[in-house]
Order: C-alpha cells, then structure tokens, then sequence
C-alpha cells in the first residue's frame, strides 16, 4: 500500500496512510524509534505541500525559509511492526508570529501507536535568524485552523 489520501478525522488538520516497510524496522522487528520522527518529518513536508499549497521544497529552496524542530516530545505508546498500516494525522495546536506547535498522532487498528507534539520556528536560512511566517504560509495556516472545528485535545 501507497501512501494514500484520507479525509481527516475530526479535529485534525492533515492525514495520511502509510504502510510500515521493512527498513523501518529494527531486529526485534518493530519500527525503530528515529524511524517515527523520520516519517513524522515526512507528514510535515506533504502537508506543507498536499494540505497547504505551499511547496516545501520551494521553501526551503529558493524562498529560503527556514523550519527548523526547535522542540519535539514524542510518547511512544504501542509496537508497530513491518506490513502494519498507520493513518497519521496533524493539527496545529498554536500558532504563533514566528513558531507553531504541532500536534501529530500515529495510530493503528488497536489505537495509537505514538503521539508528538513538535514546535517549529520560521527562520531565514540566508541569515538564520527568527523571522515572521511569510504572509502566504500564514494565511494557508491559518484557513485550515478556520476550516477544522471542533478540535479534540491531546491528554
């Protein structure tokens, strides 16, 4: 299975699906933890790009603006083996003039499988410094905080 369109869950900004590969996995067979912030750092770029209409690689490239993790926790509450499939999702808990907190879930047919809560900043990557979200990404932010009601909080 591919990665897949979903439409999200109540509450949540963002979802998608993807399989757990083989290379995720440690010898024990379950997914190695690095591997999680690896596909957590992956649902960000697809929903900078798929959920915002905002090209990440047109960020980070030519625009030259920086989103650097400045904070990340990460629970990891249940085992996720190779062939499992994880619908992951994402909602901004804050936004802020410079930085957002995101809050993004993994989860399984038992439940979930491992929570984060990630605070990215917007710097300049000319001169790494902390600058205001460009006006375009903060409109896209903040459209789809308006367009997603009823958020449930995270214990």
């Amino acid at each position: 299975m591919n990665d897949t369109d979903s439409a999200p869950a109540t509450g949540w900004h963002f979802e998608r699906t993807q399989r757990v590969r083989f290379g995720e996995c440690d010898p024990a067979g379950i997914v190695f933890f690095p591997r999680y912030h690896e596909m957590l750092n992956a649902l960000v770029e697809d929903w900078f790009t798929e959920g915002l209409g905002i090209d990440y690689a047109d960020l980070i490239g030519p625009r030259r603006v920086g989103l650097p993790t400045v904070r990340l926790e990460s629970d990891f509450l249940r085992v996720s083996r190779m062939g499992d499939a994880l619908t992951r999702r994402l909602r901004v808990a804050r936004l802020g003039d410079r930085s957002m907190t995101l809050q993004v879930e993994f989860a399984g047919a038992d439940g979930v499988r491992a929570r984060f809560a990630q605070v990215l900043v917007c710097t300049s990557l000319v001169t790494h410094a902390a600058q205001p979200w460009p006006a375009d990404l903060r409109a896209a932010v903040d459209a789809a905080m308006d367009a997603t009601p009823n958020e449930p909080s995270l214990p």
